[in-house]
């Protein structure tokens, strides 16, 4: 490389090395903007993909009593009508009742 009197590259030199960098620079920004306007007009016209709907999971389902009672107040009120119509003995009206409400003071 040719250098004036002062140990520098000449001005020429350094002008036409400074248009090759700013020619490359622009030429790199274009190819840049280029490439990005054709990928957003792909994208304009591609149709959109199928977008995938989260759902969240099902709750968890709480066990269910094995035997739910049916109107227990109905149970116990007609227990109580046959023991008043004397249908059922007191030591009967007591075992069934007590089958009834599931309590284990049937054989007193």
């Amino acid at each position: 490389m040719r250098r004036n009197r002062r140990n520098q590259p000449s001005l020429l030199r350094t002008a036409a090395r400074a248009s090759v960098v700013s020619s490359a620079m622009t030429a790199s920004s274009q190819a840049t903007s280029n490439a990005m306007h054709n990928r957003a007009a792909r994208a304009a016209t591609d149709p959109q993909p199928q977008q995938i709907e989260m759902v969240p999971p099902p709750a968890a389902v709480e066990p269910r009593p094995a035997a739910p009672p049916t109107d227990l107040v109905a149970q116990l009120a007609q227990l109580a009508q046959l023991k008043e119509a004397g249908a059922l003995t007191d030591d009967e009206f007591q075992i069934a009742k007590a089958q009834l409400l599931g309590t284990g003071d049937a054989a007193e």
